[in-house]
């Protein structure tokens, strides 16, 4: 159930709107953005088996400092709808309970082109 697009053409106040559902045993999934898979303005990664959402960047294939949120509003074998808004400084993620998760665009990107889906995340509806 992995997804990967290449030529997203994703900007400071677009918002992308994501659908879909985390099957019953799934360990956790992540949405991933930036220029490629080794390069990721934001990494986005509700972990089940420890009740948080890891959120981080990679620059050449190298992780940075992760940020660590305990509020935790996904369930196995549920729909969900969440909000991700890219700014000119941060992203913010719109969680299905109204929470927001704020992480800082670490790499100042205008632009991001590449956005991938990992794990256990059926989607649904996708939209910029």
């Amino acid at each position: 159930g992995n997804l990967e697009i290449l030529n997203l053409d994703m900007k400071p106040g677009n918002t992308l709107k994501l659908k879909g559902k985390i099957p019953s045993d799934t360990v956790g999934f992540s949405i991933n953005l930036g220029c490629s898979l080794k390069d990721l303005a934001f990494h986005f990664n509700p972990r089940f088996n420890e009740s948080v959402i890891v959120c981080n960047s990679k620059r050449s294939d190298v992780w940075q400092t992760e940020h660590r949120d305990s509020h935790l509003p996904f369930f196995r074998g549920s729909t969900v709808k969440f909000f991700t808004e890219m700014l000119a400084d941060k992203f913010r993620v719109k969680l299905p309970d109204g929470h927001e998760v704020y992480f800082p665009n670490r790499h100042n990107y205008h632009k991001i082109n590449y956005v991938s889906i990992l794990g256990g995340f059926k989607m649904i509806s996708f939209r910029l």
